[in-house]
């Protein structure tokens, strides 16, 4: 199971990545309103990647789930060690659950551009948050799961 777990952390570790090639570009501006080319930038990668790549973007969800569904097989069949498995399940549900219930409607929101832009300077702020946050917990799964094995 680790050979699962692993890659499907590798996926959304690149997954991860791509969005914060675009999320990153807020954290060199201060001010409170993000320059219109800078939210275009990003919104226009979140309205592709979010709502225009269906089917294609459910295949990160997919793999989601597969992740989480071998870490509790991990679990069930004592496949790692107890401290890793429930550890390892920690750090991938937790961003998974964050993603599903924050970070992925922002980044439709923002996607839509609808809001004003300070709303939209918002939304790209905690996006940017989010997937450092994520980053963090899927690399760490990540090691945990090929340190052990």
């Amino acid at each position: 199971m680790t050979a699962f777990v692993s890659a499907g952390a590798g996926f959304l570790l690149a997954v991860l990545w791509f969005d914060l090639m675009f999320d990153v570009q807020v954290l060199t501006h201060d001010e409170r309103e993000l320059p219109e080319e800078l939210l275009a930038s990003i919104a226009g990668y979140y309205r592709r990647v979010t709502t225009a790549a269906r089917p294609m973007n459910r295949l990160i969800a997919a793999v989601m789930v597969a992740t989480l569904a071998a870490i509790v097989a991990e679990i069930v069949n004592g496949d790692a060690p107890r401290p890793v498995a429930w550890a390892s399940l920690v750090l991938a549900a937790t961003p998974i659950l964050l993603a599903g219930a924050r970070t992925v409607p922002s980044a439709v929101q923002l996607g839509a551009r609808g809001d004003t832009l300070d709303r939209q300077s918002a939304l790209a702020r905690s996006i940017c948050r989010e997937h450092l946050l994520c980053l963090a917990a899927i690399a760490a799964l990540l090691v945990l799961q090929l340190s052990w094995a």
